[in-house]
């Protein structure tokens, strides 16, 4: 009478890695998909594409990843290969390494700040509040 409907696969696969707000993780994560992190996070995150840490997330150890929108707090090294987005909520405290910057006004940020520019790198060392 009703015909049975598949679920395709490939619609989960697309989805970003998420660790929820209620979620406390040790360990080192290698990837090459997106992650959103609204919980607690201990260890190094490597991935090649996307990390968003959320408001409430909170993230101590280093990140490597090719973009970040951050709003929660980060206590470690940030390598991001293209844009580093610092919301007004943010707090990160450690060294940075970027290819772009974007810092909203209310984010701290301590941090020792490299950008690369091509085949050169410009030392910056900022902190906003």
């Amino acid at each position: 009478m009703f015909a049975e409907k598949k679920k395709n696969t490939t619609e989960f696969s697309k989805l970003p890695n998420h660790i929820g707000a209620t979620t406390k993780i040790k360990g080192d994560i290698t990837s090459q998909e997106d992650f959103r992190i609204d919980g607690h996070f201990e260890g190094n995150l490597t991935t090649t594409a996307k990390i968003v840490l959320g408001e409430k997330g909170v993230l101590d150890g280093n990140i490597k990843c090719g973009n970040a929108e951050i709003l929660g707090k980060v206590s470690g090294d940030l390598v991001v290969e293209n844009l580093l987005s610092v919301k007004s909520s943010a707090n990160i405290d450690g060294n940075v390494v970027i290819g772009k910057l974007a810092i909203e006004p209310g984010a701290v940020f301590n941090a020792t700040c490299q950008m690369k520019t091509g085949q050169t790198q410009k030392n910056v060392t900022a902190k906003a509040k």
